[in-house]
C-alpha cells in the first residue's frame, strides 16, 4: 500500500496570498503547502482522498495518471474546489462516472457545487460525471476494506478514513481536518502501520489538532509511523523533525509512504 501526500497546508495554502511574515523557511521547498489531499493505491486500486483547488497541478506534480475511486472527506472549498479536474479521469473510463463515496454533507455539498455532473455519463467527451455514493461504516472494495468514522471538525462532522489491505493486513489511518479523534476513529487505527493526522500549529484552535494534541492521539493510538498534515506556515519543516520522535514527521507535498 502508498500513499502520496498530494497537498499538505491548510486552507490558505503556504505561503499565503498578500502576507510576509512566514514562520517557516521558505527557501526549503518542503514548505511550500498547497491545500490538502491525498492518493492511496492498495491492492492495485487508486483511491483519490479530496480535491484540493491545486488537484490538477497536483496530479501532473505527482504523475497521478489514474483514479478509481473518490472519497470526500467533508465539503470545505479546499477539499471539494478541485473536483472538476476529474473529467480527465472519467474520460479514461469510457466516459463513465466516477463513484463519489462521502456523508450526506459532502455529497450534498458536491451536488451543489456541480450540478452538471451528477450523472452516470458524462454529457459530452471531456466532461465530468459523479456517481454519487452515501458511504457507511465500511466500504468493501476488491483487496480494500474501508472503516470510516467521524470526526468533529466545528459544525461539521468529517470523515476518518482506514484503510485495510487484504493481502497484506496493512493499515494505514487518514485523519485530516478534525479537533478530536474519538474512541471509535483511536480504536480503529490502534497499531496502524501508518497514521496521518491533523496539526495545524502550536497554538489552540477551535476546529483543528494542535501539535501536541495530535501528538498524544498518536501516542495513545500505538502508530508505528506518523506523518502530521494540514499545516500552517508556522509549522517548519526543519524544526519540527529536530523537535518530533524519530518515527513521528511532517508531511509535506510529493511525499511517498509505502506500508
Amino acid at each position: 500500500m502508498e500513499l502520496i501526500f498530494l497537498g499538505t497546508g491548510t486552507s490558505q495554502g503556504v505561503p499565503m496570498i498578500a502576507f510576509h511574515e512566514h514562520k517557516c523557511d521558505l527557501n526549503n521547498p518542503k514548505n511550500w503547502r498547497t491545500r490538502t489531499s491525498a492518493h492511496v493505491i492498495a491492492a492495485g486500486l487508486h483511491i483519490q482522498i479530496d480535491a484540493a483547488p491545486e488537484f490538477r497541478l497536483q496530479c501532473i506534480s505527482n504523475k497521478i495518471e489514474k483514479i478509481d475511486y473518490f472519497i470526500l472527506t467533508h465539503g470545505h472549498s479546499d477539499h471539494v474546489m478541485g473536483m472538476d479536474d476529474l473529467r480527465r479521469f472519467c474520460d479514461q473510463r469510457d466516459s463513465s462516472a466516477i463513484d463519489v463515496y462521502s456523508t450526506d454533507e459532502g455529497l450534498n455539498r458536491v451536488a451543489e457545487i456541480y450540478p452538471y455532473a451528477i450523472m452516470d455519463k458524462p454529457r459530452y467527451k471531456g466532461y465530468p460525471a459523479f456517481r454519487l455514493n452515501l458511504i457507511g461504516d465500511t466500504l468493501e472494495l476488491p483487496g480494500v476494506t474501508i472503516h470510516t468514522t467521524l470526526m468533529p471538525h466545528g459544525s461539521l462532522q468529517v470523515l476518518g478514513l482506514l484503510f485495510h489491505e487484504h493481502g497484506t493486513g496493512h493499515r494505514l489511518a487518514y485523519y485530516t481536518d478534525c479537533k478530536d479523534v474519538p474512541s471509535r476513529a483511536r480504536k480503529l487505527a490502534h497499531g496502524c502501520e501508518v497514521m496521518v493526522l491533523d496539526a495545524l500549529r502550536y497554538e489552540e484552535h477551535p476546529t483543528h489538532l494542535t501539535l501536541n494534541e495530535a501528538l498524544a492521539v498518536s501516542a495513545e493510538c500505538g502508530a508505528q509511523r506518523t506523518f502530521l498534515t494540514h499545516m500552517t506556515h508556522h509549522m517548519d519543516y526543519d524544526v519540527l523533525c529536530k523537535r518530533l520522535p524519530a518515527h513521528i514527521r511532517p508531511a509535506y507535498d510529493g511525499l511517498r509512504v509505502s506500508t
